[in-house]
């Protein structure tokens, strides 16, 4: 399972592919021209006695490449599954993420939040 682990220092989550399982397999253009992707993954936010606490899946915008060089940035990496049948133009890929850090404010918050000092809450009805 992909984890985005909260880092109360630097108000960042930080993204973690931990064994092979968890690699994100299939996205559309993910391969060779996203620049930024929707990454799930599971949602663990650390208590004052360093206890992981896991609130589940939810969604993180995270940087995949640099826009000045669209080199991949600092611990990312993805690649093309290659060539499908009957579909050889789609960019179908894989990524996989180690230590990449992305801005508390990239978790997509509609029905959750985890505020600064790492207070997980839900916001409105999830039904």
């Amino acid at each position: 399972m992909t984890t985005a682990t909260y880092d109360i220092k630097t108000d960042e989550f930080v993204i973690n592919t931990p064994e092979p399982k968890a690699t994100k397999w299939w996205p559309g253009e993910l391969g060779r021209m996203a620049n930024y992707a929707v990454v799930f993954a599971q949602l663990i936010i650390p208590d004052e006695d360093g206890n992981l606490n896991n609130y589940g899946v939810a969604p993180f915008i995270v940087q995949l490449r640099s826009l000045e060089t669209h080199k991949h940035m600092a611990g990312v990496k993805t690649g093309d599954m290659g060539p499908k049948l009957g579909y050889f133009g789609k960019d179908n890929g894989w990524a996989t993420f180690n230590n990449v850090r992305t801005p508390r404010d990239h978790l997509l918050q509609k029905f959750i939040s985890v505020d600064r000092e790492g207070t997980f809450s839900i916001e409105g009805d999830l039904r």
